[in-house]
């Protein structure tokens, strides 16, 4: 997939790794950006096209997508992290992070995805689509996992139209969804750049850190051995 030239749309493009997807976008020689968000008015990157778009709202998904025509790329990045458990005393939250990155990003590819013949979709996932770290974790790594999965399967589904589906996994940023973390973080523009070149060298996923790959090869070990990792990292106990 080649981005010089290319029609690109960015979900969640405000700031954080959005922004940095959308510089980056318009810097490789992309000949259109629209750079959505639920507030259109706080995107100031310069060459790209403000655009709303609400990932929730099956409405703003339609009219979007009337408003954009052909497309070349998709990248669905609009994220939120509620730190909510899955055994809590609500499960609003919850339903939020399954609104957000699962039924969100499924209704985006599907509204945009008979347009993408030859042409690719970008899913931001994360290292906790594959593991958690503490209950305030749970909600959102069970909508992410869910994605992940998505983003498997609508690679299938997508294949007989040759659109390229790519996943990017990644732990720790520098955005702000990690700035109560006082912990090395990686620049956005850094992930965005390995994220971007594996899309144009067609690979179907790209590792953004290294705890990342650290998560994913120990996918392959014992679960009870892992999560006492886990467990004694977070609690000083073993389970």
């Amino acid at each position: 997939m080649q981005i010089t030239g290319a029609k690109a749309l960015v979900t969640g493009a405000n700031r954080g790794l959005g922004k940095a997807f959308v510089e980056a976008l318009v810097a490789r020689g992309a000949h259109t950006v629209y750079a959505t968000g639920r507030r259109p008015e706080l995107i100031d990157t310069p060459g790209v096209i403000p655009l709303h778009l609400d990932i929730t709202d099956a409405a703003s998904i339609d009219a979007a997508a009337s408003r954009v025509g052909e497309l070349d790329i998709l990248i669905n990045n609009a994220g939120i992290s509620t730190h909510s458990p899955l055994l809590g005393d609500n499960l609003d939250n919850v339903r939020r992070e399954f609104d957000t990155h699962f039924w969100g990003t499924l209704n985006v590819t599907r509204a945009f995805a008979p347009r993408l013949a030859g042409g690719a979709i970008l899913n931001v996932i994360s290292a906790l689509s594959w593991y958690v770290y503490g209950p305030g974790s749970n909600g959102y790594a069970a909508a992410k996992a869910a994605e992940w999965s998505l983003t498997n399967g609508v690679r299938i589904e997508l294949a007989g139209q040759q659109t390229q589906v790519t996943a990017l996994a990644l732990a720790i940023a520098d955005t702000d969804m990690m700035a109560a973390y006082d912990i090395p973080k990686l620049p956005p523009a850094d992930i965005v750049a390995m994220a971007l070149d594996g899309l144009e060298a067609g690979k179907l996923e790209v590792i953004g850190d290294p705890v990342t790959a650290n998560v994913k090869a120990a996918l392959a070990g014992d679960p009870a051995t892992f999560y006492a990792d886990v467990q004694a990292a977070l609690f000083g106990q073993t389970a």
